[in-house]
């Protein structure tokens, strides 16, 4: 079986490839589920329950999210109404949301786990204490695959050897840059350190050029819109056998937009 994970959708111009893209990979790729982390689709920042029906509908079997999961207000009192959607497992407990979720569809079940990393990032929970208690919490008869949204390349690296042999995969989130390590470690967990990003690629990691130069080099602060132009998709593609719950490859992929002079 195959599932595609993909990396962070930045706002509108995203939302659109994701929609545009999807059917076709799915048939193409013979893709058994797809995996899109969201928490940046809403205009650049978080995510609304309108907006997570809409990746449902246009073929994600599960969203993850990340350090912006409350980035639009009204999220936190939607949350728990949200189907098939992840936060980070190891925010505090009094979170609304859920850190994983079982995941049935007509062929298989597979979960989902959404981990945040802590160095430069913000304060949570420990991700490798996380998701200890979460694989005790996981039936143990079906493939998991986490998104772990992390900064730091060797955090990410540490824990997908951590958890190597226990899960299906893990793959990074939230550099917006797509990283060429993609291997299975030895004991079968599929690993990449970032998916990349799904929206405009003539920008800084999805954001308006302009805004984001003059805040490097004068330092004042600056309001960083969603970049407009063409677009690329970003994620993994992992094969994966649903007994053993070993991956058997894992491989990037990406489809641009041919670029606009």
């Amino acid at each position: 079986m195959k599932i595609l994970m993909i990396g962070d959708v930045v706002g509108g111009p995203g939302r659109k490839i994701f929609q545009r893209e999807i059917p076709r990979l799915r048939r193409e790729l013979g893709l058994s589920a797809v995996i899109v982390n969201a928490e940046n689709c809403a205009a650049g920042s978080g995510i609304t329950s309108a907006l997570a029906k809409d990746f449902l509908a246009s073929g994600a079997d599960a969203i993850t999210l990340g350090d912006h999961t409350w980035g639009q207000k009204e999220f936190a009192g939607q949350i728990e109404s949200c189907d098939r959607l992840v936060r980070p497992a190891n925010y505090a407990s009094e979170c609304p949301g859920k850190g994983w979720r079982l995941i049935t569809l007509p062929t298989f079940s597979f979960a989902v786990v959404n981990v945040q990393g802590r160095v430069f990032m913000g304060a949570v929970d420990c991700p490798f204490k996380a998701m200890d208690r979460v694989l005790n919490e996981i039936p143990k008869n079906v493939p998991v695959f986490v998104d772990f949204h992390a900064e730091a390349t060797s955090e990410k690296i540490t824990l997908g050897y951590y958890l190597d042999g226990r899960v299906t995969a893990l793959v990074g989130t939230h550099t917006h840059v797509q990283t060429s390590d993609a291997l299975v470690l030895p004991q079968g967990t599929a690993y990449l350190t970032d998916l990349g990003m799904t929206g405009p690629y003539v920008s800084s990691i999805g954001r308006d050029l302009k805004p984001v130069t003059k805040k490097f080099i004068t330092g004042l602060p600056s309001r960083f819109d969603v970049a407009e132009g063409p677009c690329v998709l970003e994620g993994a593609v992992i094969d994966f056998d649903p007994v053993s719950k070993r991956a058997n490859s894992i491989e990037t992929l990406r489809v641009r937009d041919p670029f606009q002079s």
